[in-house]
């Protein structure tokens, strides 16, 4: 079991997540149980996994709850894109924000490997 708010990849999850509920707070009112509900679930299922995986036995679990993450990331990847098209965020805002997240899957996916490579050593 280790502290998952040690990680870099944690850190960097939770403040892109803090950044969109930030951003998210000016879309549409419509949009409140809609979009913007969905990017702040996948934002924050990021850094949820990372953190139970890390109190999880083992690096198998750990491991399984990074892919989980993976999974948000992508999830969040499309919702930032969506949410450019119907014009809720600027495009640099969605430039910056995308580039975050793309940030976070590579970080997360090179943690999945070294978990893997201890899992079998």
């Amino acid at each position: 079991m280790q502290d998952f708010k040690k990680l870099d990849v944690w850190q960097r999850a939770h403040l892109l997540t803090l950044d969109l509920y930030r951003k998210t707070k000016s879309f549409p009112r419509d949009e409140v149980y809609g979009l913007s509900s969905q990017i702040r679930r996948s934002a924050s299922s990021i850094g949820a996994n990372i953190a139970e995986g890390c109190g999880r036995e083992g690096e198998a679990e750990l491991g399984r709850f990074l892919q989980i993450a993976l999974g948000s990331a992508s999830e969040l990847q499309y919702h930032l894109l969506l949410a450019r098209d119907l014009s809720y965020i600027p495009a640099a805002d969605y430039e910056r924000l995308a580039t975050e997240a793309t940030g976070v899957k590579k970080m997360l996916t090179s943690l999945v490997q070294k978990v893997r490579a201890a899992s079998t050593s």
